[in-house]
């Protein structure tokens, strides 16, 4: 009996959707990739919220913080999305550092000016990996994970018109 029900949890994963195993493994990869680029993203906001100086403190810092907020919000849906599928997700720190394709800051010091340059291409770089892999959804018919994608463009480009925004003004 125990062993039936061992054989039972042990395929579950072979039976969590109708996608292709092929399309389980790219589609779970590359939601791993854009995971450890949220997360990577989120640590380099929340790095520049901390050490936000200059004139703009007050409103940098606060919109810094809201886009942190927001950009965090993400990794559940991201990470969640990959395991209901039936693929793997981010175990680590190292695991992150692994997958992440945007480049960290650990730089003494950054301008304000360049603390928001620096975010705003690294928000376009995400846009344009969270439409690789919608493209890759698209490819495998996972209409449920390209939804859930496009909620995710949306937001990110609002963030980037922001920091455009601002970027542009000097």
């Amino acid at each position: 009996m125990k062993n039936s029900s061992a054989t039972k949890m042990k395929n579950f994963s072979d039976t969590a959707t109708d996608l292709s195993g092929d399309a389980v493994v790219e589609i779970s990869g590359s939601l791993r990739k854009l995971l450890a680029d949220v997360f990577t993203l989120y640590v380099k906001t929340k790095n520049f919220h901390w050490h936000m100086t200059g004139p703009h403190f007050r409103d940098y810092h606060l919109l810094l913080d809201e886009q942190a907020t927001q950009i965090f919000a993400m990794t559940d849906d991201i990470a969640e999305r990959a395991r209901k599928i039936g693929g793997k997700t981010l175990r680590s720190i190292s695991d992150i550092s692994r997958h992440q394709r945007l480049k960290d800051n650990n730089d003494e010091f950054v301008t304000p000016e360049d603390m928001l340059s620096e975010l705003h291409a690294d928000s376009l770089e995400l846009t344009r990996n969270l439409r690789a892999t919608h493209e890759l959804c698209d490819k495998h018919n996972d209409v449920a994970t390209a939804s859930l994608i496009e909620n995710w463009i949306d937001e990110t480009e609002r963030r980037t018109w922001f920091l455009l925004e601002i970027v542009a003004e000097r």
